[in-house]
């Protein structure tokens, strides 16, 4: 077993080191995802047909449901790996990771066949209507109904890597069927292949999890006897404590993204009240966003392992260290792209559509969106924390927060004051406070931490 260089990394290696060597794969990996995001509506941009674009935007909230598994089970699963490397306790890591990668399988089975009986209820839900559903559901059929399973194992199989320091791997496995997909867009969306529209697209993403699972069993079979990630079936069991350690962080990131695919639907029915043009204009602009945010996404995802590591080993000190110095390259880089955004916004649109009013929506759209970004970097980084350190009661109550107190009610109220272009403030009015709250709560827990330690010394 590797473990003197497990070890090495959680315990020895200087802070920022530490950090560039978990969270830049991490980050890579998210930027590609972004990029396989952004390719989707580019490709299907490229037809120039509203109700195609249209399509791949209101599927969006479903294929975000998928996170709520992802969630519950690899960031469940992983932040109870690494907390149990740092107790040493090996047994457990092993259960853990069988445990998250059964019930993963499980649930996208179950994601697919749900998805397949009621798909005309759920594109009803999602704001489909006459002229856009077929197409929607083209999408679906290859995203969903043939899709979910990879989708899901692929994200879950990347967390149970990274959980012990192995980010590099986790990040190549992703990325590989990222890229995949960006090249296999073309082929099967546009004319001169095989002129799919948005039903290629999801068809291209299909193929591009199942290469990217396949790359994490190899890994697996490569790494066999030398890696904590198990996928034994005899280590799955009914566990209390493994259940109770999984899901007490799990629970409360996976209702954070039902959540978010709430406030997305709720986003997309009201955007389309104006019309397929808006809605392309706002799904545009929601890819745009993704960038920032997938970065600081990753890099809160990056920093996880070495938070959870050192918060069971007891080393106050280290993980202060690592949230200050990921604070502090996060929202400088952050800060940065909000000002080329919101200065660029139109530009932005105009790479993906060649339409004068969706661009003029899009321009606007992107500005209200990008004023939340450091506001949103430094609540992933806090919410990770709390992931981190097993913390569920505290991620669960700022997902509610978002969503159900602050940004569901805003959209409400700023379309009502500033039809259409309010939609896009909401997410900052939410954030805004969020942020307050998770400076609050980080401050409040080491200064618990550092009191606690103190004692122990005494």
């Amino acid at each position: 077993m590797e473990d003197s260089q497990k070890l090495e990394l959680f315990e020895r290696t200087p802070v920022p080191s530490a950090v560039v060597k978990l969270a830049i794969p991490t980050i890579l990996s998210s930027l590609v995802m972004v990029l396989y995001n952004l390719a989707d509506t580019y490709f299907v941009s490229m037809l120039n047909n509203s109700v195609e674009n249209t399509a791949v935007t209101l599927a969006a909230p479903v294929l975000l449901a998928f996170n709520a598994v992802n969630n519950l089970f690899g960031v469940g699963s992983s932040s109870m790996m690494s907390r149990a490397l740092g107790r040493q306790d090996h047994d457990t890591v092993y259960r853990s990771s069988a445990f998250g990668f059964y019930c993963a399988l499980a649930c996208g089975v179950l994601f697919s066949v749900l998805c397949t009986l009621f798909q005309g209820p759920l594109l009803g839900l999602l704001g489909a209507d006459e002229t856009t559903s077929a197409a929607t559901a083209g999408y679906l059929y290859w995203t969903v109904n043939w899709g979910a399973t990879p989708a899901i194992l692929n994200v879950v199989l990347a967390y149970l890597v990274r959980a012990e320091g192995s980010a590099l791997h986790a990040s190549v496995g992703t990325m590989s069927g990222c890229l995949l997909n960006v090249v296999l867009d073309p082929i099967f969306i546009l004319p001169w292949g095989l002129n799919m529209g948005a039903a290629g697209a999801g068809l291209a993403t299909f193929l591009s999890n199942c290469v990217a699972c396949l790359y994490f069993f190899v890994l697996l079979v490569c790494k066999r006897g030398k890696t904590f990630v198990c996928i034994d079936p005899r280590r799955f069991a009914w566990k209390k404590a493994i259940v109770v350690g999984v899901c007490i962080v799990g629970v409360p990131a996976a209702i954070q993204n039902l959540l978010n695919v709430t406030g997305m639907t709720v986003l997309n029915n009201f955007t389309s009240v104006f019309g397929p043009d808006a809605v392309a204009a706002m799904g545009i602009a929601q890819k745009v966003n993704m960038v920032p945010m997938y970065i600081a996404m990753g890099l809160s995802q990056g920093i996880m392992p070495l938070i959870s590591y050192n918060y069971a080993s007891g080393n106050v000190r280290r993980m202060k260290d690592t949230l200050l110095f990921s604070v502090r390259i996060a929202m400088a880089g952050i800060i940065a792209v909000t000002v080329g955004f919101y200065l660029a916004g139109e530009h932005l649109t105009a790479l993906f559509m060649n339409n004068e009013i969706i661009i003029e929506y899009g321009g606007k759209f992107i500005q209200g969106l990008c004023l939340a970004l450091p506001f949103l970097c430094m609540d992933f980084i806090a919410v990770g924390v709390f992931q981190a350190c097993g913390m569920g009661k505290e991620a669960l109550i700022f997902a509610i927060l978002r969503k159900i107190v602050l940004e569901i009610p805003a959209l409400y109220v700023l379309n009502l004051l500033f039809p259409l272009y309010g939609l896009a403030y909401a997410q900052l009015t939410a954030e805004v406070v969020l942020c307050c709250a998770a400076i609050f709560t980080l401050l409040h827990l080491f200064r618990r931490l550092e009191h606690r330690e103190g004692q122990s010394k005494v």
